[in-house]
């Protein structure tokens, strides 16, 4: 298929009309994803228990927004195309399926959760087509943000923040013993608990940097580094407060510095942190968020993916195809 043939004659955007050529297969991307978290319900509701109820994950609640923001960026160019579903993609949500149906047999609420979005990124593949999913390869990728994780590296972020608090205590000569987690001052003894290994700041930093590097960042060698420092600085930054909340207690008491350290860590702190990254990566920035990305011409020139596009169906049929492997996954799951 030629590259020009992907591109519709469609209004532009800014028109505010949905071009013609987009709206069975949006039609049929919203009954499919409608019945793949029909049957994934279990999933997709314990992933927003842990959105709104636990700290760890409270920012996840903001990554539909910057997933749909992503896309949005995408608007002019997605109009130009022409969706055209990939029949093959259908493997791809059948195996996203067998992932979820694996995970909740073995009752690991992460394998399941992560099959529950690969099987709707997959959908969108799949009924959308290549050539869309690579304009909007960003989001879709976000989109693995969405599962809760972390709990697993919680314990060696607790050992390594009191490493780091016990070696600044003793630089700032303050006489302690450290055993594991706890370390025992003139203070008071203190406990690098769950809650204070750093793992919430973590995780944030990581899926803020991954959007950052992607957005403003053209070569992989700056998103590195970016990505690099967003890993390290979280960490270093937790011991450094842990430290100031052990110093600070010394002067006010365990229980007074423990409450400060709440609200300073809880809202300064990490505000501190993300600005000075931020404010530091600025100068590197080398292009505009909307830039992100492989663009619609470059794509267009891509001669395997229009050898890959033959493999294609009506945008109904996909739909349907994504609904009946759904009911399939059900009946699997009540055997």
């Amino acid at each position: 298929m030629p590259p020009e043939a992907a591109v519709a004659r469609a209004p532009s955007a800014a028109s505010g009309a949905l071009p013609v050529a987009w709206r069975g297969p949006l039609a049929a991307l919203g009954l499919a994803v409608a019945a793949l978290i029909a049957v994934t319900a279990q999933s997709w509701g314990q992933m927003l228990h842990q959105w709104w109820n636990i700290d760890t994950y409270s920012h996840l609640l903001l990554m539909p927004f910057v997933i749909a923001w992503a896309v949005a960026l995408k608007e002019d160019e997605l109009a130009a195309l022409t969706p055209r579903p990939f029949a093959p993609g259908l493997i791809a949500v059948a195996a996203a399926l067998g992932v979820w149906g694996a995970g909740e047999a073995a009752g690991i609420n992460l394998i399941a959760q992560a099959g529950a979005v690969g099987a709707v990124q997959a959908a969108v593949v799949t009924i959308l087509g290549l050539r869309v999913a690579a304009l909007i390869a960003l989001p879709l990728g976000l989109a693995c943000f969405l599962v809760p994780f972390g709990d697993e590296i919680i314990p060696p972020l607790q050992t390594i923040t009191a490493e780091i608090a016990i070696t600044l205590t003793h630089a700032s000569g303050v006489a302690a013993q450290v055993e594991g987690i706890y370390i025992d001052t003139p203070a008071g003894l203190f406990v690098v608990a769950e809650a204070c290994s750093g793992v919430k700041f973590l995780i944030a930093m990581v899926t803020l940097g991954v959007l950052v590097a992607f957005t403003r960042f053209t070569r992989w060698r700056d998103r590195a580094l970016f990505l690099a420092a967003c890993v390290i600085v979280p960490i270093l930054a937790n011991g450094v407060r842990a430290w100031a909340t052990i110093y600070v207690a010394q002067f006010v008491g365990a229980e007074k510095a423990s409450g400060f350290d709440h609200i300073v860590y809880g809202w300064i702190f990490f505000a501190i942190v993300v600005a000075a990254m931020l404010g530091g990566a600025w100068r590197f920035f080398d292009r505009e968020p909307e830039d992100y990305g492989w663009r619609a011409e470059a794509i267009a020139r891509w001669r395997w993916l229009a050898r890959a596009e033959a493999l294609t169906l009506a945008p109904s049929r996909a739909g349907l195809a994504i609904i009946a492997l759904a009911a399939i996954a059900a009946l699997a799951a009540l055997l």
